[in-house]
């Protein structure tokens, strides 16, 4: 039997150069937050070349639109931004963004 691995999402997506490195984190069964809701701590990295990540990601996106066909998973219309006045683009804060985007994808 093969090591299997189990993670509650994805903290972080770092590029250098030709390699990317995912950071996998799990919910800590001892750490909480303000709210008392489990911290996400880092628990294993990924590391792949920029083909192979490419790869990854495609093989990923066919697997979601399979889940999406089947009714598992709904997915949200994107939010419109460029429609937006230009004062609430700029009053948007870096902070909006969701918990698992890496902040090189700014």
């Amino acid at each position: 039997m093969h090591p299997e691995l189990y993670t509650d999402g994805i903290e972080e997506i770092t590029v250098s150069g030709t390699i990317v490195r995912v950071d996998l984190v799990s919910l800590s069964p001892t750490e909480r937050d303000a709210n008392n809701a489990p911290k996400r701590v880092f628990s294993q990295r990924l590391i792949f070349s920029v083909e192979s990540f490419a790869n990854s990601i495609d093989v990923m996106q066919k697997a979601l639109q399979g889940l999406v066909d089947a009714g598992v998973v709904r997915r949200n219309p994107p939010v419109e931004v460029q429609n937006a006045p230009s004062g609430a683009r700029d009053a948007m804060s870096p902070n909006t963004r969701p918990v698992n985007v890496s902040s090189n994808f700014r």
